[in-house]
C-alpha cells in the first residue's frame, strides 16, 4: 500500500496534463457560461484600446490584474455553481444564496475592472 504523505516525484509529463485540464477547464467554462463570453469581448476591446493609445507599462500591469481578476473569479464562480448542483440538484435557497453570493463577487470584480479601466483610459482619451 502507497503511503499517501509521500509526494509523487516531479514529471514534465503531469505538469503537461495538468496544464491540459486548465485549458479543459477554461474551454468548459467559454462553452457553458455566456458571461464569459462577455469577459471575453471586454478582455480584447480593453487589450485593443490598451494598444491604441499607448498606456504605460504601469497601466498594462493594472490593467492586466483586473481583467485576470475577473477571469479568476468568473471560474471560480463556475466551479462553485457545478459543485452546488451535483451536491444539490434539487432547488435549495441555501444553494441560491451561495450561487448568489459567488456571482455577485464576480459582479464585484467586473465594477471594479470597469472603475479602473475608466481611471486609466479617460486621462488618455482627453488628451
Amino acid at each position: 500500500m502507497p503511503n499517501i504523505t509521500e509526494k509523487p516525484s516531479f514529471s514534465i509529463a503531469q505538469r503537461i496534463k495538468s496544464i491540459e485540464h486548465a485549458v479543459c477547464g477554461i474551454t468548459e467554462m467559454l462553452k457553458s457560461e455566456h458571461n464569459a463570453w462577455v469577459h471575453l469581448f471586454s478582455t480584447i476591446c480593453v487589450i485593443l484600446l490598451g494598444l491604441l493609445l499607448h498606456v504605460t507599462s504601469t497601466e498594462w500591469c493594472l490593467l492586466i490584474l483586473a481583467i485576470v481578476s475577473v477571469w479568476v473569479a468568473e471560474a471560480l464562480n463556475t466551479a462553485f455553481e457545478l459543485l452546488c448542483d451535483v451536491a444539490s440538484p434539487d432547488f435549495h435557497p441555501l444553494v441560491k444564496k451561495s450561487k448568489d453570493v459567488a456571482a455577485g463577487a464576480v459582479l464585484l470584480s467586473a465594477i471594479g475592472a470597469f472603475i479602473l479601466a475608466l481611471l486609466i483610459f479617460i486621462p488618455h482619451l482627453t488628451a
